[in-house]
C-alpha cells in the first residue's frame, strides 16, 4: 500500500487551531510606543547601540502573554494572530489607514480609537527618521517616476524590515544564549586597538550582549508568569503543565536545550524575539527536521505522541505571528502572508540523504493543523526516497497547497555558480516563497522588489513611453521595426535602463538599513558577523545577495512570438494595424465605470486605489497637487475606444489569442520565453550591492501578478490592459491546453541555474486526478519527470473550480479552506476577490 493517510490532532491542537482560525487581527501599539522612546532615551547613541537599547527596552517592557492550552510559549501581540507596529521603517501610511484598516479589500485589521491614539503620538517624533525617509532621498526623480508607473516597487523593505533570513537555530540549541554573549564577549578582548575599524566592531560587541541579556530577561518574565498562572490553576494537569513551562523558561533560551520539549520553547522563542526585532517577514525556519532532531533523538523519556503535540504546538504558533501592511501592498501579499518557510528533506551536507522520523513528523503536524503557515516546502534529488516523494504526494492531495517541492540537482550547482561552497550549497534551505539560501550564513536581501517584465515590454512597443509619459530610452517605434530582432535590440535597451533604475532603488533602501537599522540580535544569529564585528545590515553575512523578482514571464514571451508568427512569418497582421489595436484595447473601453464604455469621463474604485498607490510610492505620502494632477491624468485616458473599428480590433485579437502559446511543449514558442526571461536575468547579474555582494534574479510575483497586472496596457497575446498577468514561471491562465506534463516541460525549458533567487512554478489540479495509488503513482512520476529535466520548482492547489467558487460565494462555510496562492498558502475566504478570481482561473490539470 502507499497511501497512508494522516492520523488525528490532539483535541489540545484542535483548540488552538481554532483560536487562531477565528481570531480578529488587531494592530496593537506597545512596540511602536516602547521603540519610539528607546530612540528618544538615546539620541546621542551610534545606530547599532540605539538599536540594542530598543531591543532591550521592548524585551523588559513588552506584555507577557500566556494563552490557555498553550505548550509552546511567547508572544509578540496580546491579541492572537495579530501585528505590533515598527515606526523605524515606515509609520505614516498607518496613520492614514486608521480609519479604514479594518475594512480594506486585502487583510483588514482592527485599530482600535486608543491604540489610534498612542500610536499617533509615537509617530509624531518619526518624520525625517526613518529608513524609508532616507532610502527616498537618495533616489533619483526618474526612479520614482519609473516605479510609480508600474516598472517596479521596491516597497518590500523601503517601508518595513528586510527579514528574508535564516539564522543559526542548532547553535543556539546547543549553547544558548548564554553562549553568544561569551562568544561575543571574547571576539571583544581580542580585538586590536590599533586597527581603524576598533571602534565600530566594540559598539556592535557591546550591542550584542545588550540585545541579548534583555532576550534572556524576556524568557525569564515568561517563567514568572507560568508560575503565577499556576498558583492560580484549580486543573491539576494543567498546572503540572505550568509549571513545567515555567522550568523550560528559566533554562532555554539562556542555556542550550536538555529536552525535546525545551528544544521546540528555544525554537519558537528565537523565532518570535527575530519578530520582535523588526518587521521584517520570511524570518524562515529553515531545515527544521535536521537541527531538530538530534534532540528528539537524545530525548530517551518522551512519547512519540507528545512529541508529536509538541511539532504541532510550534505549527500552531508560527500562525500566531503576522504582519500590517499599506493597502496597496498588502493586496500583493494578500492572505495575512508573513512566509515562515520551513523545509525537509534534501540532503546532508557531505551529500547523503537527509530524510529522519523527525522528517515525517513535520508532514504530520501539516496535516493536523491545517492552517497556511509554516509555508511547508520539501527538497527532493535523485537519491530522494520514494516513500518520502508519495507521502508529501499525499500532503498534497488534501489540497492545502503544501508541501511546495524544490530540486536539489537544480539549486546546488545554481547557488555554486554564484560562489556559495559545495558543502553550504548542500544545506540550502528555502526563504520566504520559494528563494533558496545557505542558512545562517546568508544576507540574501531575497525579494528586494517585484519587476513587472510586462510593463517594459509595453514601454519597449511604444518607443519608451508609458502612455503619454516619455519613461524610458527612445528606442524606435514598433511599427518601423523590419523583423524581431529589432524588437529584442529595442527591449533589451528598455531592459538595461529600468534595471539600473531597479538597483538603484534597491541599493538606496539598503544603504538606509545599514545607516539606521542594524539588527544586533540577528545578526548574531548569521555567520560571520561576529568574527568579522560588523551587522547583517553592514554586510557582515558570508554570502551577500540581492535578489529582486520578475514576473510576466509568459505573458511577454507569448506576446513576442505572436508578434513574430502573426505579422513576420505568416504576415496576418501589420505593425499599424497591431499598434492601433493595443492602443484602443482591442476596442474596449479601459476600467472606469460604465459610463466609461460611453465615452464620458469618470474614475473607477480601480483607478482610485492606482492613483493612490502612484502617489504614494512617488511622493512617500498622499500630496494634494498630485492628486489633482493624476485625476486630470486619469480622466484624460478613461475614453471610449475608436468607433468604427470594433470589428477588426476583435478579429486582430482573436487572431493573437489562437497563436500557440507558452506551456504545451511547443520548442520554437518556449524558447522565446526563455529568451524573455534571461534578458532580465542577464542584466540584473551585472550588478553589486553596498554589502559587497552580486545581484541575482528570480521570477516568481507571490500576488504581485494581479495588483500590477493593473499598470499594463493591451498586451499582443491578446491579453486586455488591467487583467492579471500569468503567476511566476507558470503558463497564462487557461493557455496550457496539453496536459500536465507538456506544461511542466515547457517550463523547465527556462534556464531556472540562472535565475538562483528562485523560480515559481503553480500548478492546479483536479482532485479526482490524484485519487488512488494510481494517482499517487502519476503524481510523484510527474514531479520526477519535471526535476529529470531541471525545473526548479513545482507547488500545486488540488481543488475543483466548483469548491473555490462556493467558498467566494459563502466564506463563513470555508474558513479552513486553505489554497497555495503564489510562494505562500493562505484562508482562500481572506483573499481579495481579484486574487480569488486569478486562482480559480488558473487551468485545471488531468493525467
Amino acid at each position: 500500500m502507499l497511501e497512508k493517510g494522516f492520523s488525528n490532532p490532539t483535541e489540545r491542537v484542535v483548540r488552538l487551531k481554532n483560536m487562531i482560525l477565528h481570531a480578529r487581527p488587531y494592530v496593537e501599539s506597545e512596540r511602536a510606543v516602547l521603540a519610539t522612546n528607546a530612540y528618544k532615551e538615546n539620541e546621542h547613541l551610534p545606530a547599532i547601540m540605539r538599536r540594542a537599547k530598543v531591543v532591550e527596552k521592548i524585551f523588559n517592557e513588552l506584555p507577557v502573554t500566556i494563552r490557555p492550552d498553550e505548550l509552546i510559549v511567547g508572544a509578540v501581540t496580546i491579541n492572537p494572530r495579530s501585528t505590533e507596529i515598527c515606526p523605524e521603517f515606515s509609520y505614516d501610511w498607518v496613520e492614514k489607514e486608521f480609519n479604514t484598516m479594518e475594512h480594506r479589500v486585502a487583510d483588514p485589521f482592527i485599530i482600535p480609537k486608543k491604540t489610534a491614539d498612542e500610536l499617533h503620538e509615537a509617530f509624531k517624533y518619526w518624520p525625517g527618521k526613518t529608513t524609508s525617509s532616507l532610502a527616498a532621498s537618495y533616489m533619483s526623480d526618474g526612479t520614482k517616476e519609473s516605479m510609480a508607473s508600474g516598472v517596479f516597487t521596491v516597497g518590500n523593505y523601503f517601508f518595513g524590515g528586510v527579514g528574508h533570513v535564516s539564522v543559526d537555530y542548532g547553535k543556539i540549541l546547543k549553547i544558548g544564549f548564554r553562549g553568544i554573549i561569551n562568544d561575543v564577549t571574547r571576539a571583544l578582548e581580542n580585538l586590536d586597538r590599533r586597527e581603524p575599524g576598533y571602534i565600530k566592531k566594540e559598539q556592535f560587541y557591546n550591542a550584542v550582549i545588550i540585545s541579548y541579556q534583555a532576550a534572556i530577561n524576556f524568557a525569564h518574565r515568561y517563567a514568572q508568569e507560568a508560575t503565577r498562572l499556576a498558583q492560580l490553576e484549580s486543573n491539576p494537569a494543567r498546572k503540572r503543565e505550568l509549571e513545567q513551562i515555567a522550568q523550560n523558561c528559566t533554562r532555554v533560551p539562556e542555556n542550550g536545550a536538555s529536552t525535546f520539549w525545551e528544544a521546540c520553547q528555544t525554537f519558537w522563542f528565537l523565532q518570535s524575539m527575530l519578530q520582535i526585532e523588526s518587521s521584517g517577514h520570511s524570518i524562515s525556519p529553515g531545515r527544521f527536521d535536521q537541527y531538530m532532531y538530534p534532540h528528539l533523538a537524545a530525548d530517551k523519556s518522551i512519547s512519540k505522541e507528545f512529541a508529536q503535540e509538541l511539532v504541532d504546538c510550534c505549527w500552531i504558533k508560527l500562525n500566531d505571528i503576522n504582519k500590517t501592511r499599506d493597502e496597496i501592498s498588502a493586496q500583493a501579499f494578500a492572505g495575512y502572508a508573513v512566509f515562515q518557510n520551513l523545509c525537509v528533506g534534501g540532503q546532508t551536507e557531505d551529500g547523503r540523504d537527509a530524510t529522519n522520523p523527525l522528517t515525517y513528523m513535520c508532514m504530520e503536524a501539516t496535516a493536523h493543523v491545517r492552517l497556511p503557515q509554516p509555508s511547508f516546502s520539501i527538497r527532493v534529488w535523485q537519491g530522494t526516497p520514494d516513500e518520502f516523494l508519495f507521502r508529501a504526494c499525499e500532503l498534497v492531495r488534501m489540497g492545502l497547497g503544501v508541501p511546495a517541492m524544490y530540486n536539489d540537482e537544480v539549486i546546488i550547482p545554481a547557488l555554486q555558480n554564484r560562489g556559495v561552497s559545495l558543502h553550504d550549497a548542500r544545506d540550502y534551505c528555502i526563504i520566504g516563497c520559494v528563494e533558496p539560501q545557505a542558512p545562517h550564513r546568508t544576507e540574501g536581501w531575497h525579494d528586494a522588489a517585484f519587476f513587472n517584465v510586462a510593463k517594459v515590454l509595453e514601454i519597449t512597443l511604444n518607443n519608451g513611453r508609458a502612455g503619454n509619459k516619455q519613461l524610458g530610452p527612445v528606442t524606435g517605434e514598433m511599427t518601423q521595426y523590419t523583423g524581431i530582432d529589432d524588437f529584442f535590440s529595442a527591449f533589451k535597451k528598455q531592459m538595461a535602463h529600468f534595471v539600473h533604475q531597479l538597483v538603484e532603488a534597491c541599493n538606496s533602501v539598503d544603504i538606509a538599513h545599514g545607516e539606521r537599522c542594524p539588527l544586533p540580535f540577528l545578526s548574531a544569529l548569521v555567520d560571520d558577523c561576529i568574527g568579522r564585528g560588523k551587522s547583517l545590515q553592514e554586510g557582515g553575512a558570508i554570502y551577500n545577495f540581492t535578489g529582486p523578482q520578475a514576473f510576466g514571464i509568459a505573458d511577454t514571451g507569448d506576446s513576442v512570438y505572436a508578434i513574430q508568427k502573426q505579422v513576420f512569418e505568416d504576415r496576418k497582421l501589420t505593425l499599424n494595424e497591431l499598434k492601433s489595436a493595443l492602443d484602443a484595447n482591442f476596442g474596449h473601453a479601459v476600467g472606469g465605470t460604465p459610463d466609461a464604455a460611453a465615452g464620458k469621463s469618470s474614475l473607477g474604485e480601480q483607478e482610485i486605489h492606482e492613483m493612490v498607490k502612484r502617489i504614494i510610492e512617488t511622493h512617500g505620502a498622499l500630496d494634494a497637487a498630485a492628486i489633482k494632477a493624476e485625476v486630470y491624468r486619469q480622466l484624460a485616458s478613461n475614453t471610449a475606444a475608436p468607433a468604427g473599428n470594433g470589428s477588426r480590433f476583435e478579429e486582430i485579437r482573436h487572431i493573437l489569442e489562437n497563436t500557440p502559446c507558452f506551456g504545451n511543449d511547443i520548442d520554437e514558442v518556449d524558447l522565446v520565453a526563455r529568451q524573455c526571461a534571461l534578458i532580465y536575468c542577464q542584466e540584473v547579474e551585472k550588478y553589486t550591492n553596498p554589502r559587497g555582494g552580486q545581484f541575482q534574479a528570480g521570477i516568481y510575483p507571490v500576488s504581485a501578478n494581479v495588483l500590477f497586472g493593473k499598470d499594463v496596457a493591451a498586451l499582443p497575446d491578446g491579453r486586455m490592459a488591467k487583467e492579471p498577468l500569468a503567476d511566476g514561471v507558470s503558463p497564462r491562465q487557461g493557455k496550457d491546453t496539453k496536459g500536465p506534463t507538456a506544461a511542466a516541460n515547457s517550463v523547465a525549458k527556462l534556464d531556472h541555474f540562472i535565475a538562483s533567487n528562485g523560480t515559481l512554478y503553480n500548478q492546479k489540479f483536479l482532485p479526482s486526478s490524484l485519487a488512488g495509488e494510481q494517482g499517487l503513482r502519476h503524481f510523484s512520476g510527474l514531479v520526477r519527470n519535471y526535476f529529470d529535466k531541471k525545473g526548479m520548482h513545482v507547488q500545486f492547489n488540488v481543488i475543483d473550480r466548483k469548491t473555490l467558487v462556493e467558498a467566494q460565494n459563502n466564506p463563513q462555510q470555508h474558513q479552513d479552506l486553505v489554497v497555495r496562492v503564489a510562494g505562500y498558502s493562505a484562508q482562500f475566504v481572506v483573499l481579495a476577490k481579484e486574487v480569488q478570481d486569478d486562482i480559480i482561473s488558473r487551468t485545471e490539470q488531468q493525467f
